[in-house]
């Protein structure tokens, strides 16, 4: 059975799975703010609707100045994508046909990528109940790569690598031809705290950071990646003109001056994690610690968490397999954490299927 490679679209997992979709169903696989967008980005919607009728601007200029003034970073350091799946392929099309090294379990996107353009894939695999860089492997096997990809928030545990380790690893890999890429996608529900700082000592890093999960945007398509110069320059050889369209460039532009949504989401999120996690754990399953909007959680009592993922599927409750995330390989069951009446309901449907068992 081939089971959807990314979370959302819910309609495909049920078909995939050949379970009859239920007519209201809540999804847990998605992972973008449950709060939705912001209430001002909102009102600003019906403004930015005039900018369809010219071609936007290929540079961004002016969202890239914004992200530029938030960072305290040259605008010559960053690049937008359409989405930061798009900047996921600009940099394995700058690594092609060289070696690519992945901290798993990751987005399946870095591998995808990677061997669309030809670069041999390895991986160096933390445990989820020991979540430590291997910084000798890791430093080891970048010596004759092209890149390293590292997430972190890692997306599917929710857990973040220490700051020390990851400079540490910058620091081993300098005189290597790897690019060390860290994905941030979910540093905004962390807090604030992104690695981007580094990136004028260390000249081979490169983090990248999406709009989508805190603002609730994915239709929209914004992501971009900040570098060195050098970098920046020879990936945008791989950027297609008009890239990102005008509407996103404008809902960028706001988003990267906003701070009451990103710390008004953290708010409920955090209070909203601990709850369930307590929760679940009263119930006998078991939990991972996150710092950000998902988790990891599974039934002790089975290897394979495809019957607890069919039996709430049929109560119209969709989790994130994890079937095609390497070193979890479906023995766990990525959650999102929604506002607490969506939360009850999973609850609820677990307390049902604990009470059977």
């Amino acid at each position: 059975m081939n089971l959807p490679s990314h979370g959302a679209n819910p309609s495909h997992l049920y078909k995939a799975s050949g379970v009859d979709e239920p007519e209201k169903v809540l999804d847990f696989s998605v992972n973008t703010n449950p709060l939705g967008p912001p209430d001002w980005l909102k009102e600003r919607w019906a403004g930015f609707l005039h900018t369809i009728e010219d071609y936007p601007d290929p540079t961004g200029q002016k969202a890239v100045a914004a992200i530029g003034e938030k960072f305290d970073i040259p605008y010559d350091r960053i690049l937008l994508g359409n989405g930061a799946a798009e900047i996921i392929h600009f940099i394995a099309r700058y690594a092609a046909g060289q070696k690519a090294v992945i901290v798993a379990p990751a987005f399946s996107e870095y591998e995808e990528a990677c061997r669309a353009y030809h670069c041999p894939v390895e991986f160096v695999s933390v445990p989820p109940n020991n979540w430590h860089l291997p910084l000798d492997e890791l430093a080891e096997k970048a010596k004759d790569a092209g890149v390293v990809f590292l997430c972190t928030p890692n997306n599917p545990t929710g857990q973040s690598f220490q700051e020390k380790d990851i400079v540490s690893l910058l620091e081993k890999t300098g005189d290597s031809n790897a690019m060390i890429v860290i994905d941030e996608a979910f540093y905004d529900f962390a807090g604030d705290n992104s690695l981007v700082k580094y990136v004028n000592a260390f000249p081979h890093l490169a983090v990248m950071h999406s709009m989508t999960k805190m603002y609730a945007v994915a239709g929209l398509r914004i992501g971009y990646v900040i570098s060195s110069p050098g970098i920046i320059s020879k990936l945008k050889n791989y950027q297609p003109h008009w890239n990102v369209n005008a509407i996103a460039l404008q809902a960028a532009e706001a988003i990267a001056r906003d701070e009451v949504h990103a710390g008004k989401t953290r708010a409920l999120i955090d209070s909203e994690r601990i709850r369930m996690k307590d929760k679940l754990e009263q119930l006998g399953f078991a939990v991972m610690p996150s710092s950000v909007n998902f988790y990891l959680m599974k039934e002790p009592l089975l290897a394979d968490q495809k019957p607890l993922l069919h039996y709430l599927m049929e109560r119209g409750i969709v989790l994130r397999h994890t079937e095609n995330f390497r070193g979890l390989d479906g023995m766990w069951l990525r959650t999102a954490v929604k506002k607490e009446k969506d939360n009850n309901e999973l609850l609820n449907a677990l307390t049902e299927w604990r009470n059977k068992c």
